[in-house]
């Protein structure tokens, strides 16, 4: 008897692609209002923009439709899910093209890269001058990014195995026991009421706060998302107020947080969120680094010539720890003038991320803890050879199969943090702080580095073949790495 081919449906591909291309047109034709309102002159962009991804969605869906019954295998799984984003990627890029905007292409990608995988990063020097319109998509992209990746890796990665290395399983995402609910689509319906619940609070908040509408609804798009888009050059330093600083780190904390904990929170389940380990390492470490550095800032020689009191530090402070954790990448102030300590703690800060299951991106807090609980069982082991040292969270016992995906998960992080620095450092006019910490923060999403990419600076100035290995690296980032980096191992591809 012969073997059975098991090919690879391209078709079933197509047409799930096809279906997020129409989400991104429709999506894509909601700046108008904005620019037909305020008659900033892109609107024929827009026009075009969505009417073309629409036009090629539509054609994907119906040119394919003969696959619409098609199961989706694992292989083709993991291609759509890569693949999708590269192509919301590629069609997000066409109202800052059309509208010249951003002129140059891959000044246009990087910038949709970095919404769509809510990073942050960007390479506008002249946020204010943009038209209000193409400020709004731009936060859409992150807005967007956001709530893909909620979906992604609470309902969709664990399926294939892949996402959170099976710690999902024991907590997040994927139909067990412990979950919103047993089917993917309602488990997605309700992380999107959850979500846009979220926004539309913080919104409200904001302008009692003082915010005018379109930067209050850009502010919490991009907020929810940990996105840290702003509609300011300066950030959230442009508000120079208190009040909107703590609004917005009590949101970002919160979309750090595992949505299916805000999920238990809704719920009056509150001892679900106490008994979890990987919140209570969160919170602990949100408090701890403010503790260390607000009287290491306010301390700092430079600070001390500012001006900068205990309490201006721990206000500073405070809105930087959370929103590097978190991933957001807002700025209250440039951190890299804090003094050297203060920088190099963000910069290991940029790794690091808040909650699995929420939009934050990094290593996340989850993986870090059991890493460092195995870390401290070893000397355990090593006394004690034949004993069975299980590694425990949330009072369960972790099976050696996650832990060893996390390390390998480690492994290949450090991997590509270091082989994309050694690329970027090999660019004209990069040195090599802004190399590491410039990968370092697209890997990990955050947005802001340190040296020329610091939150006084953008990334306008790096070569153009910086921007696309970044690019690349947000994407690696964003898709919890295993899931883009399958794709280039030659057994994905075997026919077998």
């Amino acid at each position: 008897m012969g073997s059975t081919k098991k090919l690879i449906n391209f078709g079933v591909i197509g047409y799930v692609i096809g279906a997020l291309l129409l989400i991104n047109g429709f999506l894509m034709a909601l700046p108008l209002g904005f620019s037909f309102y305020l008659n900033d002159g892109v609107h024929m962009s827009f026009i075009m923009a969505s009417g073309i991804t629409f036009a090629v969605g539509f054609a994907l869906r119906y040119f394919l439709r003969k696959h619409k019954e098609a199961e989706i295998k694992r292989r083709e799984g993991f291609i759509i899910v890569t693949f999708s984003w590269v192509a919301m990627t590629l069609f997000g890029t066409l109202p800052y093209v059309l509208s010249e905007s951003i002129p140059n292409f891959s000044n246009a990608f990087f910038e949709t890269m970095s919404g769509f995988s809510t990073t942050g990063a960007s390479i506008l020097d002249n946020i204010e001058e943009m038209p209000h319109s193409i400020l709004f998509w731009r936060s859409m992209t992150q807005w967007i990014g956001g709530m893909g990746i909620i979906v992604l890796t609470i309902a969709i990665l664990p399926l294939l195995g892949i996402g959170g290395m099976e710690l999902f399983v024991n907590e997040a995402p994927g139909p067990t026991k412990d979950k919103i609910h047993p089917r993917i689509k309602e488990t997605a319906k309700r992380l999107w009421v959850i979500y846009l619940f979220l926004t539309v609070c913080e919104m409200i908040v904001l302008m009692f706060c003082g915010m005018n509408f379109f930067d209050a609804i850009n502010h919490s798009l991009t907020t929810t998302s940990t996105g840290g888009f702003s509609t300011k050059q300066a950030s959230i330093a442009h508000f120079n107020s208190p009040l909107i600083e703590g609004v917005i780190i009590f949101f970002m904390f919160l979309a750090g947080t595992n949505f299916t904990l805000i999920y238990f929170g809704f719920k009056g389940k509150l001892k679900r969120i106490w008994k979890n380990d990987e919140f209570k390492w969160y919170l602990m470490a949100v408090v701890g680094f403010i503790l260390i550095l607000t009287p290491a800032v306010f301390l700092d020689v430079e600070n001390m010539n500012n001006g900068f009191s205990l309490m201006e530090s721990f206000r500073y402070v405070s809105f930087q720890v959370v929103s590097i954790i978190t991933t957001t990448g807002y700025a209250s102030g440039i951190f890299t003038e804090w003094g050297v300590f203060a920088t190099f703690i963000f910069f290991l800060l940029l790794f690091s991320g808040a909650s699995a299951g929420s939009t934050s991106g990094g290593m996340k807090i989850v993986r870090i803890v059991i890493l460092i609980k195995n870390g401290f069982l070893e000397f355990k082991r090593r006394i004690h050879p034949n004993a069975v040292v299980p590694v425990h969270l949330n009072g369960k016992s972790i099976h050696n199969k996650v832990v060893y995906n996390l390390l390998a998960f480690l492994f290949l992080y450090l991997f590509m943090f270091v082989i994309g620095s050694i690329i970027m450092a090999a660019m004209p006019g990069v040195d090599l702080l802004t190399a590491i910490s410039s990968v370092a923060t697209s890997l990990g999403n955050v947005g802001p580095g340190i040296a020329s990419v610091d939150p006084s600076q953008s990334f306008a100035h790096l070569p153009d073949a910086g921007k696309w290995v970044l690019s690349f690296l947000m994407l690696f980032g964003r898709l919890e790495l295993f899931t883009v980096a399958v794709l280039f191992s030659p057994y994905f591809w075997r026919v077998n």
